[in-house]
C-alpha cells in the first residue's frame, strides 16, 4: 500500500507523455477541418469558455481509468479465479485465457469493439433514465460541443460504464493486446464524433457513428437528446428504434436541458450529490 501514491504518480506521468502529443495531433486536426466543415459557426477551440474543465477531464479520465480497471480485474481474479498472487496475476491476464484468448487479435479486436459496444447502449440508454441521469448529465452539459468534450465523463459514470465492460470482457478472456489497437481507434473514434464537423459520410451513416448522427445525442431531449445512444455502430439505434438522423437538417444547441450544470470541474463532480 505504500508504494500506492508511487504508482499512480508513475501512471499520471506515462499518461501524459502518451497523450499530450495526441492531444496535439488532435487539436491541429479538427481545428482545420472544422475550419472547412463545420456543422455549427462558433468560436476557436482555444477561446471556448469551459476549455480549462474540459482540458482537465482530458488528462484526468485516462489515469482514473487505469487504476480503477487495473484495481477491478485484481478484485475480479481472486473473487472469481482464486488468484491472489501478482505473478500469477500477470500471467492470468497477460494473453488472455481461456477459448477467447486462441483467437487471432485480430479477431478479438473487433469481437471487443462489437461486444463493448453493445453493452454500452444498453448501459447509456440506462444512464437517460431515473437516478442515473443526474451523473450523465456532466457529459451532456457542454455547450460548445467540440472534440474535446469526448471526456467529460462523470468518475461515477465511467466506472459503471467504459471501465466495466472493460474488465467484464478483459475477464472472459480477450487478450490486454488488443488495446493496442483498440485503444488508439476508440480515442480517435469518440474525438471525432464530438468534433464540430457536418460529416454524415452518406451511407456509412447507417455503419459507423458519425459528428452529425453523435451530435444529435448531444440535442436538447426534445429535439433528439433521447435517441443515438450507440457509441461506434449505428445498428443498434437502428434494431431498437432510437435512430435519428432527419434529411437537411443539422443539430444547433447542445446542453441546454443542464443549464444549471456548474461549469468547473469541481462543481460537476460534487453536482450529482447536491441535486
Amino acid at each position: 500500500m505504500s508504494n500506492l501514491p508511487m504508482e499512480v504518480a508513475l501512471m499520471l506521468g506515462e499518461t501524459i507523455e502518451k497523450v499530450v502529443p495526441i492531444t496535439i495531433v488532435l487539436a491541429v486536426l479538427f481545428s482545420v477541418l472544422s475550419h472547412f466543415w463545420a456543422c455549427n459557426p462558433g468560436v476557436p477551440l482555444w477561446r471556448r469558455h469551459e476549455l480549462v474543465t474540459d482540458a482537465v477531464y482530458w488528462f484526468f479520465v485516462p489515469v482514473f481509468a487505469r487504476v480503477i480497471r487495473i484495481g477491478l480485474l485484481t478484485v475480479g481474479a481472486a473473487v472469481v479465479f482464486n488468484i491472489h498472487d501478482p505473478d500469477e496475476l500477470i500471467a492470468f491476464y497477460d494473453n488472455g485465457h481461456g477459448p477467447l484468448s486462441h483467437l487471432p487479435l485480430w479477431v478479438q479486436a473487433l469481437l471487443f469493439l462489437v461486444a463493448s459496444d453493445f453493452m454500452l447502449y444498453w448501459l447509456h440508454r440506462m444512464f437517460h433514465g431515473g437516478e442515473f441521469w443526474k451523473y450523465h448529465a456532466v457529459h451532456h452539459s457542454s455547450e460548445e460541443l467540440d472534440w474535446i468534450s469526448a471526456a467529460r465523463f462523470h468518475p461515477v459514470n465511467l466506472v459503471i460504464g467504459t471501465i466495466s465492460v472493460d474488465v467484464i470482457l478483459l475477464m472472459a478472456g480477450i487478450s490486454p493486446n488488443i488495446m493496442l489497437w483498440v485503444g488508439p481507434f476508440t480515442t480517435f473514434h469518440s474525438a471525432f464524433v464530438h468534433a464540430n464537423l457536418s460529416w454524415t459520410l452518406g451511407p456509412f451513416k447507417y455503419v459507423l457513428a458519425t459528428p452529425v448522427f453523435h451530435r444529435w445525442h448531444h440535442t436538447p431531449m426534445a429535439e433528439g437528446g433521447n435517441t443515438n445512444f450507440a457509441g461506434t455502430f449505428p445498428i443498434w439505434d437502428i434494431l431498437f428504434g432510437t435512430f435519428r438522423m432527419p434529411e437537411g437538417r443539422l443539430p444547433e444547441n447542445y446542453g441546454k436541458d443542464e443549464a444549471k450544470m456548474p461549469t468547473e470541474i469541481v462543481g460537476q463532480l460534487a453536482f450529482p450529490f447536491r441535486r
